[in-house]
């Protein structure tokens, strides 16, 4: 490619760049680092990332009654959101049965989706105990848990989800 090719070329890139700039609606603003820390905070399905804390199913029973039920109804069978627990059907039969129980792979994403997205009105005002116990709940629910085994950062990545083998891992060693 010729200098003069690639002149225009830069030319070009930096007038897309600058029309791009003006085209933006500027709503928001830039996210602070504060901001972007609460936000970093991965969980993998190994554990890694789990912050401290711990609870049981019993636990989690009030705090389920309290920031789910009216959404997923009683013991997770459905409400006007969907089922979490209590399939009827497994998920290769019609109609498939969706639950934590028959779909979820890792029950380490369980307490991560449910940290990030739940409630659906406040997402982030559980504690972190009030997460692991809703997340106990939710397993129990599912014939998963014991009602009184701890979950905690340790306990929590051991569950064998039923599903595990159902996805396709994008890792090279298969994890």
């Amino acid at each position: 490619m010729s200098m003069r090719n690639c002149f225009w070329g830069l030319m070009m890139v930096g007038a897309f760049s600058a029309q791009a700039e003006v085209l933006t609606p500027h709503l928001g603003k830039p996210a602070s680092k504060e901001l972007l820390s609460a936000w970093s905070n991965d969980i993998f399905p190994d554990g890694t990332g789990l912050p401290a804390g711990q609870g049981t199913a019993a636990q989690g029973k009030v705090v389920y009654q309290q920031y789910c039920q009216n959404c997923h109804g009683p013991e997770g069978k459905g409400g006007s959101a969907d089922e979490l627990a209590g399939a009827a059907h497994g998920l290769k039969d019609n109609p498939p049965d969706k639950t934590i129980g028959t779909y979820w792979p890792y029950a380490s994403t369980v307490f991560d989706f449910t940290r990030r997205t739940m409630p659906l009105d406040r997402p982030g005002v559980l504690s972190n105990d009030q997460l692991y116990a809703v997340t106990a709940y939710l397993l129990h629910l599912n014939n998963l848990l014991d009602q009184d085994r701890v979950l905690n950062a340790e306990t929590l990545p051991t569950i064998p989800m039923p599903n595990r083998d159902g996805f396709v891992s994008n890792y090279p060693d298969g994890k």
